[in-house]
């Protein structure tokens, strides 16, 4: 699993997702990319899941980019447990995703394998998300008003 290897705070707050991503919003290594279109939490375990199921879909052939990464920690407190006496431990990582972040690209395989690649680790991810090329991407994400 992906993480931190060390941090300046062990724990964080919250914080808000509002927005647009203004950063990583262009495919800038492969060429076909998977882009969130809504603002969601991805743990680290899904975040290899989708690694997982896209690389042995490509099946050694090509090359996947990863470009996201879960550097914010996130706690809990254990059931049954009465309100106070501080914040929980750290449970889990996730990376805070944006709509518009390019999450995923891929590079070296053919068009039919790299959307049907991307379509298999969008299924592992708890956001909407679209498949785009890099000629789709030229400029920023495009205005679907």
């Amino acid at each position: 699993m992906l993480m931190p290897k060390r941090v300046k705070r062990r724990k964080q707050f919250r914080g808000t997702m509002t927005g647009k991503a203004l950063r990583g919003n262009t495919i800038s290594y492969g060429e076909f990319g998977l882009v969130a279109t809504e603002p969601c939490w991805i743990k680290s375990n899904q975040i290899e899941a989708a690694r997982v199921a896209m690389t042995r879909y490509i099946k050694r052939g090509g090359q996947v980019w990863i470009k996201i990464f879960p550097d914010k920690p996130i706690t809990t407190k254990p059931a049954e447990t009465r309100m106070g006496s501080g914040k929980g431990t750290v449970e889990y990582w996730v990376a805070v995703v944006k709509p518009g972040r390019v999450m995923f690209e891929i590079s070296g395989v053919s068009e039919e394998i790299a959307k049907e690649a991307l379509r298999l680790a969008s299924h592992k991810l708890p956001c909407k998300c679209k498949i785009v090329s890099k000629a789709d991407l030229e400029g920023g994400v495009k205005n679907e008003d």
